[in-house]
């Protein structure tokens, strides 16, 4: 199997010295700024903080993502602790 077909199946990081992040397995960008990146891979919801962050790269067809400036966390949201159902659910129980 090519490199390139086992790339968008397979979740990966590969951050070099906290100011470039690579991203595979990336399904869909939620939101983004200069301080934080939220994007939904095959792992589950990624949240990128930083500074300065720029998205150099994002190919959604290939699942990589790109990621300059300088970082300061990367979080996984776990789904179990997620909030089930809507929001009139949430707030009555």
């Amino acid at each position: 199997m090519p490199y390139d077909e086992l790339s968008t199946m397979q979740h990966r990081l590969e951050l070099c010295a906290r100011e470039r992040l690579t991203v595979s397995g990336v399904e869909e960008v939620e939101r983004f700024d200069e301080e934080e990146i939220v994007m939904r891979t095959s792992a589950g919801t990624l949240v990128v903080g930083g500074t300065q962050l720029h998205i150099g790269k994002l190919n959604l067809d290939g699942g990589e993502l790109h990621v300059d400036g300088m970082i300061h966390t990367l979080l996984y949201e776990d789904r179990s602790t997620a909030p089930q159902g809507g929001f009139l659910r949430r707030l009555f129980g």
